[in-house]
C-alpha cells in the first residue's frame, strides 16, 4: 500500500516541477549538418499571468537562408545582417541573410502557440555542436530572456536558450 501512495504522490510533484520550469523550446532538437529544417518555437505560457505580446529569435552563426512563417493576426518583421562567412547556396555565394525574426501580436497566458521558420544548417558544422537560438518573449512591459547558454557541456542554466544539436551530415539528402 505504501508503494502505491508514494507513486501517486510523486506524479503530481513531478508535474508541478515541470510546469515551473516550462520555457520556450525548439523543435527539432537535432538535425544533420547541411540539412534544411523547419524550426518550431513552442511558447507554453506568458509571463507570470500576462499575455505574450511579442516573440523574437536571434539566429545563430551556421544557420542560413531563414524564412519565417507569418501568423494570422500577428505582425512579422525580420532583420538582415552579415553572415560571419559567405554561404554557398547552390553556387551563389550569400554574404547576408535574415539574422533576427520577430512576431508581434497577442497570445493569452492560458494559451499555447508555435512560431515557425525554415533555414539551412551549414554543411561545415561539426557533429555534436550545439546551436543556440536566443529568444526574447515580451509580455507588455515585462521581457523574459530565454538566452542562457551553459558554460560547460551538461551544466544547468537559468532561462535556457532553445537549442539544436548538429548531427553528422546525411550524404544522401538533397540540401537546400
Amino acid at each position: 500500500m505504501k508503494r502505491i501512495f508514494i507513486t501517486a504522490l510523486a506524479i503530481p510533484l513531478a508535474l508541478a516541477g515541470t510546469a515551473a520550469l516550462a520555457h520556450v523550446k525548439l523543435t527539432p532538437a537535432q538535425a544533420p549538418a547541411g540539412s534544411a529544417i523547419r524550426a518550431v518555437l513552442a511558447v507554453p505560457h506568458g509571463c507570470e499571468g500576462a499575455a505574450t505580446t511579442s516573440l523574437s529569435v536571434t539566429l545563430p552563426d551556421g544557420f542560413y537562408l531563414a524564412k519565417p512563417m507569418p501568423k494570422p493576426g500577428w505582425t512579422l518583421t525580420t532583420q538582415d545582417g552579415d553572415y560571419p562567412a559567405p554561404y554557398d547556396d547552390h553556387g551563389t555565394m550569400r554574404a547576408q541573410g535574415v539574422r533576427r525574426i520577430a512576431w508581434t501580436g497577442e497570445l493569452p497566458d492560458a494559451w499555447y502557440d508555435e512560431f515557425v521558420f525554415t533555414g539551412t544548417l551549414g554543411g561545415d558544422l561539426a557533429p555534436g555542436a550545439t546551436l543556440y537560438f536566443p529568444v526574447e518573449q515580451t509580455c507588455g512591459a515585462r521581457v523574459e530572456h530565454w538566452t542562457g547558454v551553459p558554460a560547460a557541456e551538461g551544466a544547468a542554466v537559468d532561462d535556457p536558450a532553445p537549442a539544436l544539436t548538429v548531427q553528422p551530415a546525411d550524404e544522401h539528402a538533397h540540401h537546400h
